[in-house]
């Protein structure tokens, strides 16, 4: 048995022992038909997690961090003509701008509040001014603070305007349900290593098969990330393009049997359980959360860091570190917080163990509790 520890960082997440030791396998030549097989199980269950029809959509792999993903769905779907919206409220919504900016893309950035969810109007009203938008980005849960974007408003919105929408769901993906069709998604995509709780090196970006046969006919901005080649190659010979991270798609195949055995729903209700034991544990220690209630995805919670000289992040994550806890920094430029997330195979028992750890190394560093802010503990 694997020593266990409870990540509570926004992946890689906890995993199980069984999805671990699936990378453990006869050495196997990707090429041959037993691999073949085990990648077509891969992408039908991938399908399966966002109810998106086999018929309609396809899922595509490519072997990198969730980045590449964005790189991928942005440089290879703007047709020649057209212009990318960057719906912008947070510090992985940024990373679509910089992808662009270094492509060289026509693009609006529009920059939003990042501790609250977007103004439609405002969207629909730079939709309607700019008639030459193709490609509308976003993200479905800003990672780096916990909010929720209304994805199905938006895409509703991109679609009104004859749009693609494109959505990074690399941290909801088999966590909150899904529904391609239903949440007025065209492209969403994931890394393995988060929702499904595999192993890193794997990303996949679910999107219809009609929008990258017609990308067949835009611009090539890249060779190893154009997911027309990767698609296509794919649907020749059942295969990745490149060589493939052989033994993390047979974990990934594990970490879906379990995903399925677990149910839709059922984790879904573990992970927003094990949010709100950490929301409740953090606020009964005086911490305010960045993102008010109703508009967070009930994932990440965003701590600000209390105003006590006696408070450093990283003697607080060490101590927390070496008795098996990993907590995260916050991503939000000039205001410090760090972030406790609900990803990975934990439960409520996890988290009641982890604030016992916490408030050891609090009272270690002489931190006051609760903790204080000046003018007070409410934001």
């Amino acid at each position: 048995m694997v020593k266990r520890n409870i990540l509570l960082n926004p992946g890689p997440a906890t995993t199980t022992d069984t999805v671990k030791m699936a990378q453990v396998v006869p050495d196997i030549c990707p090429r041959e038909k037993e691999f073949v097989a085990i990648m077509r199980e891969v992408e039908e269950g991938l399908l399966r997690i966002v109810h998106a029809d086999p018929e309609e959509y396809a899922a595509v792999l490519f072997c990198g961090s969730g980045t590449i993903n964005m790189d991928i769905c942005l440089n290879s779907l703007l047709p020649e003509k057209g212009k990318v919206l960057i719906i912008n409220n947070g510090a992985y919504s940024s990373r679509g701008a910089e992808i662009c900016q270094c492509y060289g893309l026509p693009f609006i950035n529009l920059q939003l509040p990042v501790d609250r969810q977007p103004d439609l109007d405002l969207i629909e009203d730079t939709l309607k001014k700019n008639p030459d938008i193709a490609l509308v980005y976003t993200t479905h849960h800003e990672t780096g603070t916990g909010l929720l974007n209304p994805i199905r408003q938006i895409g509703a919105l991109v679609h009104r305007y004859h749009g693609v929408f494109v959505v990074d769901t690399t941290s909801t993906y088999a966590m909150r349900p899904i529904h391609m069709a239903e949440d007025e998604i065209d492209f969403c995509m994931a890394s393995a290593q988060k929702g499904i709780m595999a192993m890193t090196g794997l990303s996949f970006i679910i999107g219809k098969k009609s929008v990258i046969e017609a990308s067949a006919e835009y611009p090539k901005r890249s060779y190893y990330c154009n997911l027309f080649m990767q698609y296509e190659y794919a649907r020749a010979h059942g295969e990745m393009h490149f060589t493939p991270p052989v033994q993390v798609i047979y974990a990934a195949r594990q970490a879906l049997k379990e995903y399925f055995e677990e149910g839709e729903l059922n984790k879904w209700e573990r992970h927003r359980r094990v949010y709100h034991a950490i929301r409740e544990g953090l606020e009964e220690l005086g911490f305010r959360i960045f993102i008010p209630k109703g508009q967070e995805a009930e994932l990440v919670a965003a701590a600000l860091y209390p105003d006590d000289p006696n408070w450093n992040f990283e003697k607080i994550h060490d101590a927390c570190y070496e008795r098996g806890f990993t907590i995260y920094p916050g991503k939000v430029e000039k205001a410090g917080m760090f972030r406790l997330c609900a990803l990975g195979v934990i439960d409520q028992e996890d988290i009641k163990a982890f604030f016992t750890v916490f408030q050891e190394a609090l009272k270690e560093n002489q931190v006051i509790m609760p903790v204080i802010y000046e003018g007070g503990n409410k934001k």
